[in-house]
């Protein structure tokens, strides 16, 4: 073992066990390495009645509802508010036939290209994206509006909106990006989830939670939970399963509608891969330590054995693609990110535009106050985080962004 020269503690073998958790919840951090606020919500999720055990990754960070960097294993139930509000939230990556020397020196036609054909922020398409012109079967996409009417009475004027927003970015920590990697090869990669839509499917069904009689009693009030075999889980799921396709969905037209613009960049023929995709907010059915449960990953990427996986690192630090090794101790999960070392409000607080040119130099991306944030110091090194988690998944591919778009 090794002493830790900041803090004094011992470095011992990853994973540990959390210290006064009262279900077995391992980490892949160090509890010095996390913020007393984030401990204490584990200890507070790891301590609900329902709880099979808590396995916390190497990006963990506070969060609301529960912690980002967790992944919770239930017995017959279900936290909205620890999915959150992003249901489906992932990522999507495919490999190009283009390589670095095809890329011209001036790189911002293809960022202004992308931007044109994406909506980002708050925007949204005009008019519904068509899927069939982009190369897509559209039959899943009508099935899944022809399931809007079931969805919660709460949202049913929204159908126009999510059609709209079908294929856009949204804002915060979501990207895209073209990447090179060690060969010098272009990826494609984006970040976005289940937009609006998402948003208020969750909110509705949190409150929902909230108020059932089961619940008066946590440690938290956002820790609610649904139990199965009563009406309110049987809605739950079904709206969480419509959003978690719709934020696949959103990300695969993203795709499509980016690869369209690269492709319209070059004269040469711009060929590509089978795409990646993963969520990391997510709930699944799975079998863990001889037991069905409902294993929520919140900011975290299911790492089964040959389960291929996106880490995203800052806007100016790079990404790696992963190949999970079907760690049981881990409830077959990794990391989904970098994870944040602070909050958006510190960064805004601590750093300057002038920070932000310097931390993203060499990327063709937005170099503004409104995007200060993201800025790279801000997050953890996702060196160090793929490094312990070594155990999780192996890398396939470093990649680094030379266009990076933000809402």
């Amino acid at each position: 073992m090794q002493t830790n020269e900041e803090s004094g503690e011992m470095n011992v073998e990853l994973p540990v066990e959390l210290s006064g958790a009262k279900s077995s919840t391992l980490m892949w951090a160090h509890e010095y390495e996390v913020d007393a606020k984030a401990l204490r919500q584990l200890r507070n999720i790891a301590a609900l009645p329902w709880v099979h055990g808590v396995r916390v990754m190497p990006d963990v960070h506070l969060g609301k509802g529960a912690t980002v960097g967790s992944v919770i294993a239930m017995n017959q139930a279900v936290s909205p508010a620890a999915v959150g509000v992003d249901i489906g939230c992932g990522m999507e990556g495919v490999l190009t036939s283009l390589t670095a020397a095809d890329l011209p020196d001036d790189l911002s036609a293809i960022r202004s290209r992308i931007e044109a054909a994406v909506p980002v922020g708050f925007r949204a398409h005009e008019d519904p994206v068509g899927v069939r012109r982009l190369g897509l079967d559209p039959r899943p996409w009508n099935r899944l509006w022809g399931e809007f009417t079931s969805l919660h009475d709460g949202v049913q004027d929204r159908e126009r909106k999510a059609k709209q927003q079908m294929g856009s970015l949204g804002g915060g920590n979501h990207f895209i990006e073209v990447c090179l990697d060690d060969e010098d090869r272009v990826w494609l990669m984006l970040h976005s989830g289940s937009r609006n839509i998402g948003k208020e499917l969750a909110e509705r069904h949190m409150r929902i939670a909230q108020e059932l009689p089961h619940n008066a009693d946590l440690p938290d009030r956002d820790l609610a939970v649904f139990l199965s075999g009563t009406p309110e889980m049987d809605a739950y799921r079904r709206d969480l399963t419509w959003a978690q396709e719709y934020a696949a969905r959103n990300r695969a037209v993203m795709l499509a509608l980016v690869m369209q613009a690269v492709r319209e960049s070059f004269e040469v023929d711009v060929r590509f891969e089978q795409p990646i995709s993963c969520h990391h907010n997510y709930v699944a059915e799975e079998h863990i330590d001889g037991l069905d449960l409902l294993v929520t990953r919140k900011g975290a990427i299911r790492a089964g054995r040959g389960d291929l996986g996106l880490i995203p690192g800052s806007m100016g630090t790079g990404s790696y693609v992963v190949r999970g090794l079907g760690s049981e101790r881990s409830f077959y999960s990794a990391s989904h990110g970098a994870g944040r070392r602070m909050s958006r409000n510190e960064a805004k607080r601590r750093y300057t535009v002038a920070d932000l040119v310097a931390q993203t130099d060499g990327v063709e991306s937005r170099k503004d106050a409104g995007v200060i944030d993201e800025i790279p110091a801000a997050y953890k090194d996702i060196d160090s985080v793929i490094a312990a988690q070594s155990d999780l998944v192996e890398v396939v591919a470093h990649l680094k962004q030379v266009i990076c778009v933000k809402g």
